[in-house]
């Protein structure tokens, strides 16, 4: 007779690796601080993030591509006890990439290369660091936790009212390329409720109050770039036991 085959035999065979993070919010958020109280994390820095939060085992501040790419290839090639990366942030590192073209390239400006093609060079070299960055967490069973900023793009659909979103402070083109690698990808912000408030002449008017609490989003709106592949929900706190609290909770549905 044919062998009765359950999903869930399947599901907890397969591996759970660690997760590949990537939280995106606004400047002086705190993004930094979160990613600090990862038990186990090094930083690769290519901002001066870490002035002002507590000792934590980091790199020389990179100032270019090849000091980022030696960083990773130290941690993928020699022994340590690390459980978890930083890297801070990508906007910088954008900026790195780009200065690394234009070295290839010799040219002043990314824009200079014809027919956008110095992005398309830019996204080769962002290739080269994710396959590090699934080294680590294939080989060395690390988790990745990268830190963005975020910027507003405003939509204007056909069909209807224009919208604000929030997006990674990225290229199109590489900002793609890291949301597809992501397997959580979150957008931090402070909390906002509307609240009701009688305008003038006695109308109803609603206002953004910001509680001044701090979220992390996990899953797509119109308003903002999001995705987990956790089942985590939507809203949490902004804190690495919260993350892992959602992973948990989702991955039991």
């Amino acid at each position: 007779g044919n062998m009765a085959f359950k999903l869930s035999d399947i599901k907890e065979k397969i591996e759970r690796k660690p997760p590949r993070i990537l939280i995106h919010g606004t400047a002086g958020l705190g993004k930094t601080t979160l990613a600090a109280s990862i038990p186990g994390v090094i930083f690769i820095q290519t901002e001066d993030g870490l002035a002002g939060v507590a000792d934590v085992p980091h790199f020389p501040l990179a100032k270019s591509y090849e000091d980022v790419m030696s960083a990773l290839h130290e941690l993928v090639n020699e022994k340590h006890e690390f459980k978890a990366l930083a890297l801070d942030s990508l906007d910088w590192l954008e900026a790195l990439i780009w200065q690394k073209v234009c070295e290839n390239e010799k040219v002043d400006s990314i824009d200079n290369i014809a027919y956008g093609k110095g992005y398309k060079l830019a996204v080769l070299l962002w290739q080269k660091y994710i396959d590090y960055l699934n080294q680590l967490r294939n080989e060395k069973n690390m988790i990745i936790m990268q830190l963005a900023h975020t910027n507003i793009r405003t939509f204007y659909p056909p069909d209807g009212e224009s919208y604000d979103r929030y997006e990674i402070a990225l290229h199109k083109a590489a900002s793609a390329k890291l949301q597809e690698h992501s397997d959580i990808l979150m957008f931090g912000n402070y909390d906002v409720n509307l609240v009701k408030s009688q305008g003038k002449m006695g109308k109803q008017e609603k206002r953004a109050v910001s509680s001044g609490e701090r979220k992390l989003w996990t899953q797509e709106k119109p308003a903002w770039l999001a995705k987990n592949r956790y089942g985590m929900e939507e809203q949490i706190d902004f804190s690495w036991d919260a993350i892992l609290n959602s992973m948990k909770n989702g991955d039991k549905k």
